[in-house]
C-alpha cells in the first residue's frame, strides 16, 4: 500500500474515532448529568473554544504548509518548529490572560470560574499539541495510533469515575485533561525530530498569514461555536443542553462525508493544474449524486423520528431538543454541498479571498440573527440562524464558483429527486401515524428511507459513484 493510501486509511480511522468514541460517552452524560449540567459544560466549552481559536489563529495550516517545506533538513526543521511554536505560545499567553480577565469580569462567566480555570489549561494544551509537526511530517500512523489509545481511555474513565449529576465538574476536568494527555505525549515523541530552542527566534514572517487564517476561523466560528456561547448569555443552560444534544448527531453524521471532501481535494487541485475543467465539473457532479445519496435518507428518518432518536441519544428531559434537531438535519444536504463548493472547488483553485467573503458573510447574518431571534425563540432560534448563515455562505459560495469555472447547482437532479422522495415521505408519515411503538417506526422508517432511495439511486437515477462502491463491496464479499 503506498503512502497515499496508508495516509488517507489512517486519516479516516482518525476522523471516525473522533466521533464514535463521544457517541459511546455521550448517552451515558446526558443520562447521569442531566440536561442543565450538560449545558453548562457546553456553554464553558463554547467560551474556551473562542480562545482557543485566539490562541490558535492559523497556526495550524501554516504549520503543516511549513514543516512539509523543510521536513528533509534536520536543522531547518527544528528552527522552522520553534518560530512557529513561540508565534503560538505569544498569541496564547494573550488569550489566557484575555480569558482570566473575563472569568473576573463577566458574572456569567465568574459563576462557573472553576470550569473556567481548568479551561485555561485546555486552552494551553491545544498550543503544546504541535499537531501541525507530525501532520506536516505525514506521520499519521503515530496521530492515530495515539488519539485511539488516549481517546480509549478517556472513556473508560467516563464511564467509571462519573457516577451522578453533581459529577460534571470531574467530567469537564477528564475532557479538558484528554487534551493536557495528547498534549505531554505529543512534546516528548517530539523530541524524535525537534530540538526546541530560544535561540535566534523570528516568527515574523508567518505573523500575516497566521492572523489572516485566523480571522478566517474567528469569523466562521460565529455561526458554530459563538451561537452555543450567545444562548447560553441570553437564555440559560438548559437551552444550552437542548441544542447541543440535537446537534451532536448531525456533527457526527456529516463528518463522515467531510472526510470524503478531504480526501477528493487532493485530486480536484491536479485536475485544475493540468487544466482538465470538464473533468473537474465531471468530478463535481459525481460528489452532488453521493451526497444525496448520503444525505436525504438521513434526513427522512430524523425528520420524523427526531423524537425517538433524541430518546435513545440522550434519555428523559431532552425534549426540546426534537424541535431544534428538526430544524439543523437538512443542514447535512447544505453543509454536505456548501462543502463541496468551498473544500473541492474554491480551495483548489486557491481562492482564499472568496472564501474569506463567504465567512464574512456567514458571520454578518449569524450575528444580526442571534441579536433578533435567539432571546426570542431559545434554542430553537439558535438553530433557525445556523440554518439562515449557511444557506447565506452555500449561495455566497456558488456565486464565487460560478463566476470563475461556470459551474451551478444541479437544478434539474434537486427537482427530479424531490419529486422521487415524495412517495418515501409519505410511507414514512403512515408509519409514524399507524405504529405506536416508536422504536419499531424508527426501524420500519429506516427501511424504508435507505432501502427505498439506494434502489432509486442505483436503478433510476444511475447514480455511477454509488454504483461502483457497492459493486466493489459485493465483489470483495463474494471473493472471501
Amino acid at each position: 500500500m503506498s503512502s497515499i493510501k496508508k495516509n488517507v486509511v489512517y486519516s479516516s480511522i482518525l476522523t471516525v474515532s473522533g466521533y464514535l468514541f463521544p457517541l459511546i460517552t455521550f448517552p451515558y452524560v446526558t443520562r447521569v448529568l442531566g440536561v442543565n449540567n450538560i449545558g453548562i459544560c457546553n456553554f464553558v466549552d463554547s467560551i474556551v473554544q473562542y480562545f482557543i481559536y485566539i490562541s490558535m489563529m492559523g497556526i495550524t495550516t501554516i504549520g503543516i504548509r511549513e514543516i512539509a517545506r523543510v521536513k528533509g533538513d534536520k536543522e531547518k526543521l527544528s528552527k522552522t518548529f520553534n518560530n512557529l511554536l513561540f508565534l503560538n505560545l505569544t498569541a496564547t499567553i494573550i488569550a489566557i490572560i484575555l480569558l482570566l480577565l473575563a472569568i473576573l469580569f463577566v458574572p456569567q462567566l465568574y459563576e462557573h470560574k472553576s470550569l473556567f480555570y481548568i479551561g485555561a489549561a485546555k486552552v494551553l494544551a491545544n498550543t503544546l499539541l504541535v499537531e501541525w509537526l507530525f501532520k506536516g511530517l505525514e506521520d499519521f500512523k503515530y496521530i492515530t495510533t495515539r488519539s485511539i489509545i488516549i481517546r480509549a481511555l478517556y472513556v473508560v474513565s467516563v464511564l467509571f469515575f462519573v457516577k451522578t449529576a453533581d459529577d460534571y465538574l470531574l467530567y469537564f476536568f477528564l475532557t479538558s485533561f484528554m487534551v493536557v494527555a495528547n498534549a505531554i505525549v505529543n512534546l516528548l515523541y517530539s523530541k524524535k525530530f525537534v530540538r526546541v530552542s530560544l535561540k535566534e527566534i523570528n516568527f515574523t514572517p508567518y505573523v500575516k498569514s497566521f492572523l489572516i487564517l485566523g480571522t478566517y476561523m474567528l469569523l466562521t466560528s460565529m455561526y458554530t461555536t459563538f451561537n452555543v456561547a450567545y444562548l447560553g448569555f441570553v437564555t440559560n443552560t438548559v437551552e444550552v443542553g437542548y441544542y447541543t444534544t440535537a446537534t451532536k448527531l448531525f456533527a457526527i453524521i456529516l463528518s463522515f462525508y467531510s472526510a470524503f471532501t478531504g480526501v477528493m481535494m487532493p485530486r480536484m487541485s491536479a485536475l485544475l493544474s493540468e487544466g482538465k475543467i470538464d473533468e473537474f465539473k465531471k468530478l463535481t457532479n459525481k460528489s452532488v449524486d453521493l451526497l444525496f445519496a448520503f444525505v436525504i435518507p438521513i434526513i427522512i428518518i430524523a425528520e420524523f423520528c427526531a423524537p425517538e432518536i433524541i430518546r435513545i441519544v440522550a434519555g428523559d428531559g431532552y425534549e426540546g431538543a426534537i424541535m431544534p434537531m428538526r430544524i439543523v438535519m437538512p443542514l447535512m444536504l447544505i453543509c454536505g454541498y456548501e462543502q463541496i463548493l468551498v473544500l473541492q472547488m474554491l480551495s483548489p483553485m486557491k481562492k482564499d479571498t472568496a472564501i474569506l467573503r463567504n465567512s464574512i458573510i456567514g458571520a454578518s447574518v449569524a450575528l444580526l440573527g442571534n441579536i433578533i431571534i435567539v432571546p426570542l425563540l431559545a434554542s430553537t432560534g439558535t438553530a433557525i440562524v445556523w440554518v439562515i448563515s449557511e444557506i447565506a455562505v452555500m449561495i455566497s459560495a456558488q456565486y464565487f464558483v460560478y463566476k470563475y469555472v461556470g459551474y451551478s447547482m444541479p437544478v434539474k437532479a434537486v427537482l427530479i429527486r424531490s419529486i422521487y422522495a415524495i412517495p418515501i415521505i409519505l410511507l414514512s408519515y403512515l408509519c409514524v401515524r399507524h405504529i405506536d411503538n416508536g422504536l419499531i417506526g424508527l426501524v420500519v422508517i429506516s427501511l424504508i428511507s435507505f432501502v427505498g432511495w439506494i434502489g432509486l439511486e442505483y436503478y433510476v437515477l444511475k447514480n455511477t459513484l454509488l454504483r461502483d462502491n457497492l459493486i466493489a463491496m459485493w465483489s470483495k464479499f463474494r471473493n472471501k
